[in-house]
């Protein structure tokens, strides 16, 4: 029942936070008098590779898996589950790029993982034995790849518990818009059609017993059906439209009804859980936000009872409403042993007894526990970052303020340990998405920034999600305009509370984060005093132009979104809203940062804004990687674009910064910096 799709959200954030559950506090904490603060965190520390991450049990509970660098490339490897971690075997040897997602079967005989070239986004399956010995010469088991196709986007759908060496995956090799179903025998590769898409299909739902059972159609109008699958035909049973949305979280115990997440309804706008029969369309209650605050955030339901768990709620910090007692026990207990961290299930056996736990907070990174809930026992694993020490790290608190409209944003604020936070630089940390949210939690960001003395802030501005469909529909049509007010009234905020120095005020972000970027240095040229754009949108009438054919199920609501670019009033206002075209007005200095290979934000939106700013002679630094995509997933990469970042950002704002590297990244650095001399529009320039 558990699904899987192999790749990235809609637009990515700049850093993805860990989130926390206790309930935050709107009121600052006092602030210490002015005082040294922590020593300079090296950039490394940060953001290289974790020592040890993403830990999985095997169904049978006998081995651990985890992510660790391998020749300096982070790969998986694999332990028994009691032996020490020095004694840990290498499953994989990519060079080339990070292993970033990965899994067992369910008869724990492979592990599986997905990989793309130089993030172009087009991921193919791969599967390695544990038990296999290296073939001769190899530091590592073969690894096979099961879909060996180019120019595709393999979604892994379906990981049946019935049939444990197979997988249902979709295929775009035949529509690029479009995933048809297979099978995939994990031992041979072979690959069996199941259903041809012809019908705008963009998911699969399977029972309890494997059996396909549902799918969601999204409609040429933007409106999204559910249907039930009654041999060829699909029957609808449940449909939302453009401004709304619903979908199929798992099938209850009884293999009937459903539990469908929806905010469907003039009168509803939080979305809730109901539970429903696709038989009849028949919709019942089951779990909304008891507080009335936040849209339910997930369900998560036992493979082995086939009950609910709990569900969740993204809040200020994350809160759950536990269904099932006995582990809410057992959570509760842990937490005891675990003071100010926040708990969260990782991986888990087959039988459910052991449990893989990650515990965090805002000044602690991961550190995952092993909990027997037959015994009782909790046995810490290892710690993800453990050279961080949290004596140097800065809380995070929850701010609202209210935008140009009335609007209340709620925010999360990073102020630099050590200082008072009066007359300080500050960065605006726009996310990505836009149709996403921040959340409560450790931000190698916020706690990057911090670190240097910035007061950093995090607003989840109209258009987030997590706030009900109102605030979420609120931005619709509004990029570069009540969007970008809400970051700039988030300024004003600041400055109001004598918090940020209003001559030194940076805006850093990556995705929609980059394009919000670019809009504040456009579109209100005397907020900010120095700026970092990642992967940012510079002409959205290129961007919309260009998105890849998988996203044509999300065509529609993109255009209801932003703009249509089919007719002329869709045109104008793309137009308008595009910081390219406003050029002219930019007078703070600007760091580009772009993937060549970026199938979302392709390299041309970062060439024609280099190109602009080029032309009316306006210093601008550009940074482009050959190997990377939508966001940097290199290490070496990520440090030299932070390296750079913190530099130019210090130039600026007048922050610390770390001047040393090491040779490679500054080797590394120097590649990958172009001289906006040399950008020619339409052309690779040598990346």
């Amino acid at each position: 029942m558990r699904h899987f799709l192999l790749g990235l959200s809609l637009l990515l954030n700049l850093a993805t936070p860990q989130t926390s559950t206790a309930q935050a506090s709107t009121q600052r904490p006092a602030q210490p008098k002015a005082s040294a603060q922590p020593p300079i965190i090296d950039r490394e520390l940060l953001f290289g590779d974790p020592e040890i991450s993403g830990a999985q049990l095997s169904p049978d509970g006998k081995f651990l898996s985890f992510l660790r660098p391998y020749n300096g490339t982070r790969n998986i490897w694999v332990k028994g589950l009691n032996e020490p971690f020095e004694q840990a075997r290498p499953m994989t040897n990519d060079q080339a790029r990070p292993v970033r997602n990965y899994f067992w079967s369910r008869d724990g005989k492979y592990l599986l993982y997905s990989q793309d070239k130089g993030g172009d986004e087009n991921f193919n399956i791969y599967a390695v034995n544990p038990a296999e010995a290296p073939t001769a010469g190899q530091p590592v088991p073969t690894a096979r790849d099961l879909t060996g196709l180019k120019g595709v986007l393999v979604q892994l759908l379906n990981a049946p518990l019935s049939d444990p060496n197979s997988l249902y995956i979709g295929l775009n090799d035949r529509d690029k818009a479009w995933h048809d179903l297979y099978k995939l025998n994990l031992a041979t590769g072979e690959k069996t059609l199941v259903r041809q898409n012809n019908d705008r299909i963009g998911a699969w739902e399977f029972d309890w017993n494997d059996q396909l059972r549902l799918a969601s159609r999204s409609n040429p109008d933007g409106s999204t059906e559910c249907l039930r699958v009654e041999g060829e035909k699909l029957v609808p049973f449940y449909k939302t439209s453009i401004d709304e949305q619903s979908g199929v979280v798992a099938f209850a115990k009884d293999n009937q009804h459903v539990y469908m997440i929806t905010n469907r309804g003039a009168g509803r706008n939080l979305a809730e859980i109901v539970l429903i029969n696709p038989a009849t369309g028949q919709e019942q209650p089951y779990q909304a936000d008891p507080l009335k605050r936040v849209d339910v955030g997930s369900l998560e339901v036992s493979e082995k009872t086939h009950e609910p768990v709990f569900v969740r709620f993204e809040d200020d910090r994350m809160r759950r409403v536990w269904k099932d007692k006995a582990l809410e026990q057992d959570f509760a207990a842990v937490s005891k042993q675990l003071p100010g961290l926040d708990v969260y299930p990782a991986s888990h056996t087959t039988d459910e007894r052991l449990w893989l736990l990650s515990a965090t907070s805002a000044t602690q990174p991961t550190v995952a526990y092993l909990f027997d809930r037959q015994t009782k026992q909790l046995t810490k694993q290892y710690e993800t970052r453990p050279k961080l020490r949290a004596t140097d790290l800065a809380d995070m608190e929850v701010v609202r303020y209210k935008s140009s409209d009335g609007l209340e944003i709620p925010a999360y604020l990073t102020l630099p340990k050590g200082l008072t936070a009066k007359n300080l630089p500050v960065i605006i940390l726009p996310h990505g998405g836009p149709w996403g949210r921040d959340a409560y939690g450790f931000n190698a960001m916020h706690q990057f920034l911090a670190n240097r003395g910035y007061a950093v802030l995090s607003p989840n501005f109209r258009a987030s999600t997590g706030y009900g469909k109102q605030f979420l529909n609120a931005g619709n049509g509004e990029w570069g305009r009540k969007m970008q007010d809400d970051l700039t009234w988030g300024v004003k905020y600041l400055v109001a509370q004598g918090i940020a120095d209003p001559k030194r005020v940076g805006i850093m972000g990556a995705s929609y984060g980059g394009y919000a970027t670019l809009a504040g240095v456009a579109f209100t040229p005397d907020v900010y005093t120095a700026a970092v754009a990642v992967v940012a949108p510079s002409n959205l009438t290129t961007l919309l132009n260009a998105i890849p054919p998988y996203w044509e199920a999300e065509r529609k609501q993109m255009y209801a979104r932003m703009a249509d670019p089919g007719t002329p009033e869709g045109r104008a206002a793309l137009a308008r809203m595009s910081p390219l075209n406003a050029a002219d007005k930019i007078k703070t200095p600007l760091l580009v940062v772009q993937g060549a290979n970026d199938p979302r934000v392709n390299k041309a939106e970062a060439d024609q804004i280099v190109v602009a700013l080029r032309n009316r002679n306006y210093p601008v630094q550009y940074i482009c990687a050959p190997d990377e995509g939508h966001g940097f997933a290199r290490p070496v990469n990520n440090m030299a674009m932070f390296a750079a970042s913190e530099k130019f950002l210090a130039g600026q704002l007048h922050g610390r910064y770390q001047e040393s590297m090491s040779p490679a990244v500054a080797k590394r650095l120097q590649e990958i910096t172009v001289d906006p001399k040399t950008v020619q529009l339409g052309a690779t320039n040598g990346q």
